[in-house]
């Protein structure tokens, strides 16, 4: 059964994983001063989720960072460049890249070379979208856990993202990329209404709470 034990939102895309004697961080931005991280993953090159000043503020001389590989080079220390359908091994994670781009707007085109991840630790798969709108790649991600965008304007919106778990189908599903620069309540109200109608309730969302 999935759980959301160690699975902390930090707001907007970011998100901190703490499983197997691991720190994991996924987007960090707008961080406050916090644990220190074994590994952080970044998505793609843009403010909101590849952030310098906020990786400084949590790496350690051995972070391990694996980031979306034509942006690796806005980044120092130990960094990891990464594509869609590469796999590597950090410790005790496994850290699968898929792809993650728009279909209908031009901030994320495929050919960016941006990713989503399948973060595998402490027996569970943890899916990562990155910012992506619905794509036909989404029906091979096997997952128990889905943290999706739902805010629209640079990623899917509530429809698209509850088509998304349809899809995925994981255990539980946790709406994100709102809260800040887009996404109200309103579009994480309403992906959870969609949520249970397309899987008859069988899919847990989850709201979580920012944490520090």
């Amino acid at each position: 059964m999935a759980t959301l034990t160690g699975i902390h939102w930090l707001g907007h895309a970011s998100f901190r994983v703490e499983a197997e004697g691991m720190v994991i961080y996924l987007d960090p931005w707008r961080l406050e001063p916090g644990k220190k991280a074994d590994l952080i993953l970044v998505t793609h090159g843009h403010h909101d989720h590849l952030s310098p000043e906020d990786i400084a503020k949590i790496a350690k001389p051995d972070t391990v960072i694996v980031c979306a590989a034509p942006y690796v080079n806005q980044l120092k220390g130990d960094v990891r460049p990464i594509s869609p359908g590469q796999v590597q091994t950090v410790g005790a994670a496994r850290i699968e890249a898929v792809p993650s781009y728009n279909t209908n707007k031009p901030n994320h085109p495929k050919s960016a070379g941006n990713v989503g991840f399948i973060l595998e630790i402490g027996g569970q798969r943890i899916y990562h979208a990155g910012d992506t709108d619905l794509i036909p790649e989404m029906a091979d991600i096997d997952c128990d856990i889905a943290l999706l965008p739902v805010g629209g304007t640079y990623t899917m919106d509530a429809e698209e993202a509850a088509e998304a778990v349809e899809r995925v189908k994981p255990q539980i599903a946790v709406p994100m990329h709102w809260g800040g620069i887009v996404g109200t309540r309103e579009d994480v109200e309403r992906f959870q209404r969609r949520v249970v109608e397309r899987t008859a309730g069988e899919v847990q969302v989850v709201v979580m709470q920012i944490e520090a």
